[in-house]
């Protein structure tokens, strides 16, 4: 069935890597159009479904949100317009977001790794890790997006 004529859902996800039930559930929530049906009642996808919803995996591979995939894939089908501005702030947006979560992550990884290269020289009394954790300031235990939820909290509340 490859590349002619229509395909089953089995086909469409051997394709593209996707999920059957991933495949449902994008089209439930409108990422995929509603597929149209043989007689049998197989869910029936030809390549513009394989386009689409390879482009819906990869930029879910790259993080971006449900919501943001749908506006890129809103965007994607303006021909005409500058919708590459729009898809630009969405990226930019993004990318904010993936850049703060390293932050975090290089934050952790110094504490942790300070904590292990010294249970590893075995010359602290007690457990530099279980120390580590229970004597860390709010501000280093809570991650920068979890301190930037609750402010977001505070301004609503």
């Amino acid at each position: 069935m490859h590349g002619h004529g229509p395909m089953t859902i089995g086909e469409l996800s051997r394709r593209t890597g996707c999920k059957v039930e991933t495949v449902r559930y994008y089209e439930r929530i409108g990422l995929m159009p509603p597929a149209p049906r043989s007689a049998g009642r197989y869910r029936l996808y030809g390549e513009p479904d394989v386009r689409r919803l390879a482009f819906v995996r990869r930029a879910r591979a790259l993080g971006f949100a449900i919501d943001d995939v749908r506006t890129l894939l809103t965007l994607s089908r303006e021909r005409r317009g500058g919708p590459c501005a729009e898809a630009r702030q969405v990226a930019a947006t993004h990318l904010a977001a993936v850049r703060a979560k390293i932050a975090d992550l290089r934050a952790m990884e110094r504490l942790l790794g300070d904590a292990v290269s010294l249970c590893a020289t075995g010359e602290e009394p007690g457990c530099p890790v279980i120390e580590a954790l229970a004597d860390a300031p709010a501000a280093e235990r809570g991650s920068a997006r979890s301190r930037r939820g609750a402010a977001a909290r505070r301004r609503r509340g």
